[in-house]
């Protein structure tokens, strides 16, 4: 087990590094207006002393190396045209607080509906009923979800999600943060596609869990349905569905674009398309760097997860294998 989680560890800090090392490598060759503002308005002797004292005249190494002992120190640098001498660490904190709430929100919201769901699809599916109509109904639920792309059920649930509650609460359509029931719409639209996600996978291990030998053995046994269900059957299904919990936590962390620009949140959602568009380099470069390790965090925590959660799981001698 800890031989596992070790190699993880050390796999997932070498794919880290590499990552931002590329980013890093590839943005030093982006125009260098990026790294000024008003750069249009400098003359060659002032781009010249800026480019000095930036350190961007420096070998590539000597300049990783400074940004690698940066990061060590939690300093990401200022923004260079979002908002001008800004610390990129007061830009950033309070929008990915507020993603980091919603996307909690979305996902617990997510697992709950998710897994409670998948539980009623799998035993409906194996009942003696001829209709298994819970089981059809959330299938069908499952196909909508995965099938219509987002941009367009979300667009439905804000038209008719905002005129259904402003019978009731005359809410506004779009996101305060001192009125919570301005958050109601947006997690949902978070959390949709996620419990179509969790329904799917848990109705489809519980349905091959019922079907192996200790499930038929507790039965033979003597052992009620709902014993079988919750002990066995669900406890065994669950394990897979770990690894992509924190996942599911980093992308509603980094925001959704599209639900956060249909309700003005003011979140990490739109941050990195604004910070390209403005040409802000060092934003650009810190917003990579916080991206990627969330991805790669969120991939090695699964692992972990799984790893504890199933003690069988072991790395092959040659490559990593489950």
């Amino acid at each position: 087990m800890i031989k596992y989680i070790l190699k993880r560890i050390g796999s997932s800090l070498l794919t880290l590094f590499l990552i931002v090392t590329i980013a890093f490598c590839l943005l030093r060759l982006m125009p260098e207006e990026g790294y000024f503002n008003n750069y249009d308005k400098m003359s060659p002797t002032k781009i010249k002393v800026g480019r000095e004292m930036l350190g961007l005249n420096a070998p590539m190494y000597l300049q990783l190396g400074r940004f690698y002992k940066q990061i060590i120190t939690l300093d990401l640098g200022v923004s260079s045209r979002y908002r001008v001498n800004t610390p990129i660490n007061k830009i950033i904190g309070p929008k990915m607080l507020l993603s980091l709430k919603m996307g909690m929100l979305g996902v617990g919201f997510s697992l709950v509906i998710g897994l409670s769901l998948g539980v009623i699809m799998s035993k409906s599916a194996r009942s003696k009923s001829r209709f298994k109509l819970w089981d059809k109904l959330g299938s069908a639920f499952v196909v909508i979800i995965q099938a219509v792309p987002m941009a367009v059920y979300c667009l439905f649930i804000q038209i008719f999600g905002t005129e259904l509650l402003n019978r009731f609460f005359r809410l506004p359509m779009l996101f305060s943060r001192e009125n919570s029931l301005t958050w109601i719409l947006p997690v949902f639209s978070y959390a949709l596609g996620g419990i179509s996600m969790y329904a799917m996978w848990t109705r489809r291990y519980m349905n091959d869990e019922a079907n192996k030998d200790y499930v038929l053995l507790a039965r033979a046994k003597g052992v009620s349905a709902g014993k079988i269900s919750r002990s066995h059957i669900f406890r065994n299904a669950i394990v897979p569905l770990i690894q992509y919990i924190p996942t599911s936590v980093a992308l509603t962390l980094m925001g959704s674009l599209y639900v956060e620009s249909r309700y003005s949140i003011p979140g990490m959602g739109g941050l990195l398309v604004d910070v390209i568009k403005k040409q802000d380099n060092p934003m650009v470069q810190a917003l990579v760097l916080i991206y990627s390790a969330l991805s790669v965090a969120a991939v090695l925590i699964g692992d972990i997860l799984m790893a504890l959660a199933d003690p069988r799981i072991s790395l092959g001698k040659k490559e990593d294998v489950r």
